[in-house]
């Protein structure tokens, strides 16, 4: 192992905090820009109200969708736009679903404005769900990792309007981990709704500039005849850190969670808990079993209101702190997804043939993480095996990019 992967399997086993990784000669993180004075393209109302005048509109959103600290919903009613009805992602139109839990339908007690849902049974809309609509606007935070299903969402809503021939309109956002590039390159037959194209992990775009991708390549069956706008952010770029002024989805409550996400759940395919239950879910992984090899330890408990109790509900779990702040998480993930947790777990359950399950290919996109991680190989030459394919994915990101890249 490596003097600086020493360090760091030190420091997290010992519960040192972020600062000591530097005093200890560890690489320090280029200094990312302050996020303080972009506005999102939701924000920018007249770039893209023209365009919905006398249409009838319908909204892709949910509780993130804020134009300053209203509702875009609320905001384009408020300004005469004809919405007829609104579509919402996983977690639904309050964000507040746990993940992997059906949407209903609904009707908007504020504004009487029908809610169909695109989580469950119907993850595309159909033909009936935009008849009368002439345009779609699609504005959503993303956190810009492979599995966070917004961008699958996204492709979905795409396509349909292709099909249909209806304008989509994108609000776009900032990417909060929009400053790397890293993970595995999805391999098509594990393509599912946690990933559905060719891209790392962590790919490094905002949603305008990955619709643009999935529209340019052809990934979004149909699309390329799609009239499509993408409305782009101001004052951000690649190298700006963008903090999230409401959660994405109810277990991303911070910005260590959303920065340790890529990293950390990858335990969501195994044994092991990522803290769901808790105060600091996916900043944080544990087992009961673990008990004598760690003393950090966490009790899941079930959150009022959800369907279903948070895995080993009202038992200790032993393990790790991945990152407390936002400054340890931006410290100790230094720009990558890191193996080191993932792969010390492994190392402690004791039957190692039921440690993952078959999601965790779905999440990795890709056959060899888990073989690696079997065999015991180093976490730098896993990163190496992913630069190939890293390398190609970046030829084509290139091209569709809106703000200037974190690389020359």
């Amino acid at each position: 192992m490596s003097l600086r992967g020493f360090l760091l399997v030190l420091g997290v086993s010992m519960g040192i905090g972020a600062a000591a990784y530097g005093q200890a000669g560890m690489r320090q993180v280029a200094p990312l820009k302050s996020g303080d004075s972009v506005l999102p393209g939701a924000w920018r109302m007249n770039e893209y109200l023209p365009q919905l005048k006398g249409k009838k509109v319908a909204l892709l959103i949910n509780q993130t969708s804020l134009v300053g600290k209203t509702s875009l919903l609320d905001t384009l009613i408020k300004r005469g736009v004809q919405v007829v009805k609104v579509f919402v992602p996983e977690h639904g139109f309050r964000g507040n679903a746990e993940a992997g839990v059906d949407i209903a339908n609904e009707v908007d007690s504020a504004t009487g404005t029908p809610v169909i849902s695109l989580y469950g049974d119907t993850k595309k809309p159909k033909p009936q769900h935009l008849a009368g609509v002439d345009v779609v606007v699609y504005d959503l935070q993303d956190v810009g990792v492979r599995f966070y299903t917004y961008i699958s969402t996204m492709q979905y809503a795409m396509e349909a309007c292709a099909e249909n021939n209806k304008q989509f309109i994108i609000l776009d956002r900032p990417n909060p981990n929009g400053h790397y590039i890293d993970g595995p390159v999805l391999k098509p037959a594990f393509k599912s709704f946690v990933g559905m194209q060719p891209v790392p992990i962590v790919y490094g775009m905002t949603v305008g500039e990955y619709a643009r991708m999935l529209k340019g390549e052809k990934w979004a069956k149909g699309t390329e005849k799609l009239n499509m706008q993408v409305i782009p952010c101001t004052g951000y770029d690649h190298n700006t850190l963008y903090r999230l002024p409401v959660r994405p989805s109810p277990n991303l409550k911070n910005m260590a969670a959303v920065l340790s996400y890529p990293t950390v759940c990858f335990f969501e395919g195994t044994v092991v808990s990522v803290g769901r239950g808790t105060a600091t879910p996916f900043q944080m992984w544990g087992h009961p079993s673990f008990k004598g090899r760690s003393v950090y330890s966490f009790r899941p408990v079930p959150v009022w209101g959800q369907k279903t109790d948070p895995m080993y509900a009202f038992q200790d779990c032993y393990g790790e702190m991945v990152a407390l702040n936002e400054k340890e998480a931006l410290m100790i993930m230094d720009r990558k997804i890191r193996l080191i947790w993932l792969q010390r777990a492994y190392s402690w359950y004791a039957e190692k043939d039921k440690f993952f399950n078959n999601f965790f290919e779905k999440l990795a996109g890709t056959a060899e993480l888990r073989k690696q991680i079997e065999q015991n190989v180093p976490e730098d030459k896993i990163r190496a095996s992913w630069q190939p394919e890293i390398q190609q994915f970046k030829k084509i990101r290139k091209k569709y990019l809106l703000y200037k890249d974190f690389e020359g």
